[in-house]
């Protein structure tokens, strides 16, 4: 699990795409998946399912990548029909349905690297978790262990994946015409690729994907370049430069020089940026300074750094109660905001109709909407079949699921996929007004739900694998409605969305795990003072073991600790909804701020130049930064995942980088 954050994208409801021609020629559904577009999605796959990972096991912030997506798949298939093209061969246009396609294809792949637990609640089951937090620790027992394999993940991914497919189909004609939800996402991604195929969105297009191109290299050249000195072991080279100090480096306040993070800072709003770094010197620089000087009153002075009986149990506690009272206030909020949405759209099919004169202007739009109605209508998928393929998956996974984890038994996972349309529904309903998709805390509930009933014989390893079923349904589902509505845009058919969708997530079950197999296999994965922290690993464990033994083994003063920053979460999300928008976008995310709590303060450095950057480049040409900032964040972010393959295989063959570059203070004479 990352924390995945996107800038919500909220269009005025009146507003309407103007790019419906009435000649258009629309392609049938199956020509609008073709050969070279699934190739094309399959190649962006493994590269955003490498970078996902990357983020994922590092610092779990996972920036939306839809724009890079987008912009590549496009460049790709231009690239290769203009190719042909040069030969004298014949080739079929680019079209933005194709183009569509191949953005849904991508998006339905990487997204499993997100919520196929790689990060979160599949390695929380390995055996360095079981180490990292103690072979002593209360309800951490060793029976509790699955260490990852090729085989179980992808097996676990087939059976789970599909299943939010096929429980919401029915009610893509409810949620995006009968409620015309927003779905700012899929609305932007749909401006996007609409752009794409008019004369001087092409052009921009262009200038973008060179932009992006430019990026990338260097970034990718940088990355090689730093591996010259980063020698052996985690203390070495441009990654550990203390360029604000040893005194400050010593508490992880330093810049280390990573384009993937300088580039999330690019893309995220400048709110997130803002609220990681405050989140950052709350705790590196006040709070874990100020527990230490306690060290040998509210923990003994003699544990080691990763202990959780020390100042390691407060960094993962407090992150937890942070983390919980975010996801629990928006979890009401959505649910609160859908009832009500819901009974005013209740509420004005029951008022009269007027009549009202229509201009002409008005009547193109009617004529626009009709022309996109007809197309999302004509290509009809069979209620039946949905259901008979939910039923049939349904009844596969609860078959399978006890195989693979026997803690969680079947009528606990039969449970599971009897309640899960219905939060599925919820999730999607709350996506579409707000942007913001809450599947990790859907998985959350699931989790301390089946870990306290099934108890200490299991109870760990079933909570974990009930939070990945749940996690997969209300996402997948999710994911597929925002699809449903870019489709729904581009004149893209809904049969073509759904059996991209189903593609795509096909892919995803074996590329994510192939790709995460490459960290797994090149690198120390979870180790607390190396790169690949997979710091959401040990959150999720310790949320088990909480579900079943409760608060009694926390640190002095931990639980009273969690409590205020339990509450203050709430408060603070309080108060963002409450205040006017011009102090309100002034107020921190907590979510964001309990990221650095657990993992450290330098990336959220990296993150605060990018938004600086981001910052300077607005004042000076703002319509610059709005069409390139995503371009080079993307390149910049896209150059240093790819230098992750050759950097694994040069670890995997044990081939050490010639150089270590080391800092220290220097000697009095």
């Amino acid at each position: 699990m990352g924390t995945e954050i996107t800038e919500p994208l909220l269009l005025d409801s009146n507003e309407t795409i103007k790019t419906v021609d009435s000649a258009e020629i629309i392609p049938e559904w199956k020509d609008q998946i073709t050969i070279r577009g699934l190739v094309a999605s399959a190649i962006l796959g493994i590269l955003f399912c490498i970078i996902t990972h990357k983020l994922n096991l590092t610092v779990g912030i996972i920036p939306s990548l839809n724009v890079a997506a987008g912009l590549l798949g496009f460049f790709f298939v231009k690239s290769w029909t203009g190719f042909l093209s040069s030969l004298g061969l014949s080739v079929s246009p680019f079209t933005k349905q194709e183009n569509t396609v191949i953005q849904t294809c991508v998006v339905a792949c990487y997204g499993l690297a997100f919520s196929g637990g790689f990060g979160s609640y599949l390695i929380a089951m390995d055996e360095k978790t079981y180490k990292l937090i103690g072979a002593d620790y209360p309800g951490n027992r060793p029976e509790d262990v699955k260490n990852p394999g090729l085989g179980w993940m992808i097996g676990f991914l087939f059976v789970v994946s599909f299943l939010g497919l096929f429980s919401l189909t029915p009610l893509r004609k409810v949620m995006v015409m009968d409620y015309k939800l927003t779905y700012p996402s899929g609305t932007a991604t749909a401006m996007l690729i609409n752009s794409f195929h008019t004369n001087t969105g092409a052009e921009l297009a262009g200038k973008q994907v060179s932009c992006l191109g430019k990026y990338l290299s260097i970034s990718l050249v940088w990355s090689c370049f730093k591996w010259f000195f980063s020698g052996v072991g985690d203390s070495c080279g441009f990654d550990n430069f203390p360029s604000l100090g040893l005194t400050l480096f010593k508490n992880t306040f330093y810049f280390d020089f990573s384009p993937t993070y300088v580039g999330c800072g690019l893309i995220c709003p400048h709110i997130v940026n803002c609220s990681v770094l405050l989140g950052a010197i709350i705790s590196w620089g006040f709070l874990w300074p100020f527990i230490s000087q306690h060290a040998g009153n509210w923990y003994p002075a003699d544990l080691g750094s990763n202990d959780f009986k020390g100042l390691y149990g407060y960094k993962v506690f407090i992150a937890i109660a942070l983390i919980l009272g975010d996801g629990l206030y928006n979890l009401v909020k959505i649910i609160v905001i859908t009832i009500k949405e819901m009974c005013n759209k209740s509420t004005k099919q029951n008022l009269p109709i007027l009549k009202e004169v229509q201009d002409s202007e008005t009547s193109k739009l009617l004529l626009e909407q009709r022309k996109r109605d007809e197309v999302f209508l004509k290509d009809r998928i069979p209620s039946w079949l949905v259901a008979a393929g939910y039923v049939g998956l349904a009844a596969m996974s609860t078959a399978m699921i006890p195989v693979i984890f026997p803690p969680l038994k079947w009528y606990l996972v039969l449970c599971s996929y009897i309640i899960a349309p219905a939060l599925a529904f919820c999730n999607s309903y709350g996506t579409g007004l707000t942007d913001w998709s809450l599947a990790t805390t859907y998985g959350k509930i699931g989790l301390f739900i089946i870990a306290s009933l099934v108890g200490s014989n299991g109870g760990v390893v079933a909570g974990l694998a009930a939070c990945g079923v749940m996690m997969s349904i209300v996402s997948t589902a999710a994911d597929l409605m925002q699809d449903f509505k870019t489709g729904y845009l581009t004149l893209s058919s809904a049969k073509s969305m759904f059996v991209s969708q189903l593609v795509g997530t096909a892919m995803g079950c074996v590329i994510a795990p192939l790709t995460f197999w490459l960290f797994w296999s090149a690198f120390d994965i979870g180790d607390p003072d190396g790169p690949y922290k997979a710091p959401y690993a040990v959150i999720f464990r310790e949320m088990a073991i909480l579900g079943i033994e409760g608060f009694s083994e926390l640190p002095k003063h931990c639980l009273a600790l969690c409590c205020g920053f339990f509450v203050a979460a709430l408060v603070i999300n309080l108060l963002r909804d409450v205040t006017p928008k011009k102090i309100s976008q002034f107020i921190p995310i907590p979510m964001a701020m309990a990221v650095p709590f657990y993992i450290g303060a330098y990336f959220a450095i990296d993150m605060f130049v990018g938004t600086v950057i981001l910052f300077v480049w607005e004042q000076i040409n703002r319509k610059d930064a709005e069409d390139y900032a995503g371009a080079v964040a993307s390149g910049l972010i896209c150059g240093d995942g790819i230098w992750t393959i050759p950097s694994a295989i040069l670890s995997i063959f044990r081939i050490n980088p010639p150089i270590c570059m080391y800092f220290g203070p220097s000697l009095s004479s």
